[in-house]
């Protein structure tokens, strides 16, 4: 008898095709259908979801309550909407613990203030001892329709900008759980990406908040989606030493790594350079980087290409089982 395996919930190709294979054609509906990271409804909505099962609850740079208002609020940045409302659900385990709720529900507060959202409905239940793990979190979100992403305007020689280093919250949740030993010294890039707004007014053609799956995996969907081959630069990839130096010590490649505070654009060419000097003026942003471009003379259409640091070309697929369960 065939069962749900953790491959289900990686952000890779296996989830990929469970939502298209099961999940669409069960509620079939062209907005469904478009797969946005939210749905855009008339009257120009835009409507997210997301459930939030991280372990450990409470990790270097943030905790279960931080992620769940920051994950809900970069879908609906990325899906070209400013993020409004948001709900909050919570299924809490007997047994938890009061003051870790107390300490959940001022992060959510937080983090809600500083992306300029507001918690307006939400519902709570509780499960016996051994039925769940501490906390689950699930948050809807609602925000006001400004663009939408426009991957068939997408051309050879558009570029793609990563907004800042790679991997820091899988590290972080890693640190956490203590299962390698690592002792890096390394937070969570979990933060609200509502400072790239303005730029979808500004040209932007498509956006992406990497989570999981990594880099690797969001940039194989978007080839999915264009007749061009993209092409990124090993060299030009940011990387935190730490993200570096644990990468080799668990042979993990960090294009696979999950963040919750850094995005992907693919920008027109002649407004490269002004995006991302724009974006460096972030704090969040400082150290964003052009990492490739749209390609129209290397590769064949539907290929994601990376340019070693030797030199060579090596072809990248999306992540195709659980690389770390249970990050978000």
């Amino acid at each position: 008898m065939k069962k749900i395996s953790l491959e289900l919930g990686s952000g890779g190709k296996s989830m990929r095709d469970f939502i298209a294979r099961t999940i669409v054609p069960a509620f079939k509906n062209p907005m469904l259908a478009e797969l946005l990271d939210a749905s855009h409804l008339p009257g120009r909505i835009a409507f997210t979801t997301d459930s939030y099962v991280v372990d450990p609850i409470f990790f270097p740079g943030g905790d279960i309550g931080k992620l769940a208002v920051n994950g809900t609020v970069n879908d609906l940045v990325v899906s070209g909407a400013v993020p409004q409302y948001l709900s909050l659900g919570l299924i809490l385990e007997e047994g938890l613990e009061w003051n870790a709720l107390e300490k959940i529900l001022r992060s959510l507060k937080a983090a809600a203030s500083r992306a300029r959202v507001e918690i307006v409905a939400g519902d709570t239940k509780v499960v016996k001892q051994g039925q769940g793990d501490k906390i689950y979190i699930n948050t809807s979100g609602i925000g006001k329709v400004i663009a939408k992403p426009r991957p068939k305007l997408i051309r050879p020689g558009d570029k793609l900008i990563l907004t800042g280093t790679l991997g820091e919250h899988s590290l972080a949740i890693l640190t956490a759980r203590g299962d390698f030993g690592l002792e890096a010294r390394v937070q969570s890039d979990c933060a609200p990406l509502t400072f790239l707004l303005p730029f979808w007014k500004n040209g932007l053609l498509w956006m992406r908040d990497i989570t999981r799956g990594g880099l690797a995996t969001i940039l194989s969907e978007l080839t999915e989606q264009i007749p061009y081959p993209l092409l990124i630069e090993e060299d030009e990839i940011p990387l935190s030493k730490a993200v570096q130096a644990a990468s080799e010590l668990l042979g993990i490649d960090p294009l696979y790594l999950a963040c919750e505070g850094r995005a992907v654009l693919v920008v027109p060419g002649e407004k490269t350079h002004d995006v991302l000097a724009r974006i460096k003026k972030n704090p969040l942003g400082r150290k964003a980087a052009i990492i490739g471009q749209v390609e129209g003379k290397i590769g064949r259409p539907g290929e994601l290409l990376l340019r070693t640091s030797a030199g060579g070309l090596r072809l990248l697929e999306p992540l195709s089982s659980e690389l770390l369960p249970r990050i978000c």
